[in-house]
């Protein structure tokens, strides 16, 4: 786990799992409009940090999850390599991370959400399709690697939070034996089980 020197940076309602992972600190709040919310993060929305003690002592202000991830580990200099090949490696896997797999897993989980709710849910075909190329690629990118960048990162870090709640988005894991695998060897990580408890729950999610 990235240990933060200094003063550690504050948490402003991130989203949980992909930044509790890495930082072990979160909260729940997924959207707000409080104009003091608004002033640091203009989209509104979570995560978002702060950190009074950036670079040569500036306050620096931080939002999007990617670009969180981002700045802890070059401020720990953990889980991003500095080799330029090795580093664009995990970049494309972390942006993959944040605008497909969030997005396909989060359009699926509301569908079902309101199929559940006898509501309307007719994108829910749509989505799951999406969902399952993601999959697909996710189980390519992994062919003949323990990891998403072959050492574990930041990508691994992105990625993880939703695909191990894959029975919820209806996947069928075993046609996707890299993802699998490596679903079960990141689960295996204890600070990953640390951070799967921030804040406590029993869920099983």
């Amino acid at each position: 786990m990235p240990q933060i020197s200094k003063s550690p940076p504050t948490y402003y309602r991130p989203q949980p799992d992909k930044v509790s992972l890495p930082n072990r600190s979160l909260a729940s709040l997924r959207f707000c409009k409080w104009l003091w919310y608004l002033a640091i993060n203009p989209n509104g929305r979570i995560p978002c940090i702060v950190d009074d003690d950036g670079p040569g002592g500036k306050t620096v202000t931080v939002f999007e999850s990617g670009a969180i991830l981002i700045y802890l580990a070059e401020k720990s200099g953990r889980l991003l390599p500095h080799e330029t090949a090795a580093r664009m490696e995990v970049l494309n896997w972390l942006f993959f991370a944040s605008g497909h797999i969030t997005h396909t897993g989060l359009g699926v989980h509301w569908q079902i959400r309101r199929r559940d709710a006898g509501e309307e849910h007719a994108y829910l075909g749509v989505a799951q399709e999406e969902n399952n190329r993601v999959y697909g690629v996710l189980n390519r990118g992994l062919e003949g690697r323990d990891y998403l960048a072959d050492d574990y990162s930041i990508a691994d870090i992105s990625a993880y939070p939703w695909i191990y709640r894959w029975r919820m988005q209806e996947i069928d894991l075993d046609s996707y034996p890299n993802v699998r695998d490596w679903l079960a060897r990141v689960g295996a990580r204890p600070a990953v089980q640390r951070g799967l408890q921030i804040p406590p729950r029993d869920d099983g999610l």
